[in-house]
């Protein structure tokens, strides 16, 4: 049973609403990756409602529960978080290595493609062992042309040149991989400053995007992971990954809600099409349908 079939059990299994209610769910919700900070935002949250609209049974706390989490993950500002797609675009995909970076960025660009967008990928990970053919073998999947240097060259080089390719062709979308890990983390975060610096002066007309890539089964280490490379790039969106059923899915509702980035793609499966835009309130209306048919 996932958690957020357990969680709609718990809902089941009191008969008032009392602070033995309140400790027994933000214990339950902090198991299920959303955190202590935000979950002691959801209770503060459910409290005030419980409160304001005079609920006295436990079951109904459920839609409130779920209304609150829909506005937490929807609470990230108001402009539009895809506004990028709309013009010639580079974006940057960042993230460690193991949580899905290239076959995402294969599905970024059958997305874009699938809009009648001409996309260029650019394989700036030349550190990690067969990341230039992994990353081409997506390209060929998605019908897309890619720019690539030799492994172990200057990634700052495969960018500039991926630059000029884009401007010659013409391309709507450019989408560089990086790599995930150096020899130390501040060796990893300086050459990303060093592309954003490469991208900005050559190519400062485009939109700029820069996408961190986590793994939504690995919890609270997804939240590390973006909070790093926020310091170190300035991180314009998040891509969840591995959502396939298997993970409890609160850590998109922790990322969002602490870091006040937003969550703009969900990857949920090994396919090509296995990737979406991220609606809140079908993810959260999902969570918990999906795991109350488990039961």
């Amino acid at each position: 049973m996932g958690f957020f079939s357990k969680l709609a059990n718990f809902f089941r299994g009191y008969k008032e609403i009392d602070e033995e209610f309140y400790d027994e769910l933000e214990e339950t919700l902090v198991m299920g990756d959303i955190g202590i900070a935000t979950t002691e935002t959801l209770i503060e949250n459910l409290k005030e409602s419980v409160k304001e609209k005079k609920i006295s049974e436990p079951e109904k706390c459920k839609e409130l529960l779920m209304d609150s989490m829909k506005a937490a993950l929807r609470d990230t500002g108001g402009e539009d978080i895809y506004g990028f797609e709309n013009g010639k675009s580079v974006i940057l995909i960042v993230g460690v290595n193991g949580v899905g970076k290239t076959t995402t960025i294969g599905k970024l660009a059958a997305i874009y493609k699938a809009q009648g967008k001409k996309v260029l990928l650019s394989a700036a990970d030349t550190f990690r062992a067969a990341a230039i053919e992994q990353l081409d073998a997506w390209a060929q999947r998605a019908g897309v042309d890619m720019i690539k240097g030799v492994e172990g060259g200057d990634p700052g080089a495969v960018i500039f040149d991926s630059i000029q390719a884009a401007k010659a062709r013409n391309a709507d979308m450019l989408i560089c991989d990086t790599a995930g890990r150096l020899h130390n983390k501040k060796n990893l975060m300086n050459e990303l400053k060093k592309i954003n610096t490469i991208i900005e002066s050559e190519y400062p007309e485009a939109n700029k995007e820069t996408l961190v890539v986590v793994d939504g089964t690995t919890g609270q280490n997804a939240l590390s992971q973006a909070k790093e490379f926020m310091e170190a790039t300035g991180v314009t969106g998040l891509i969840l990954t591995k959502l396939d059923g298997s993970a409890k899915g609160g850590i998109a509702i922790a990322i969002q809600n602490e870091l006040r980035i937003p969550v703009k793609y969900i990857g949920l499966g090994e396919k090509l099409q296995d990737l979406e835009k991220f609606d809140p309130d079908r993810f959260v209306d999902s969570l918990f349908q999906k795991d109350e048919a488990e039961e």
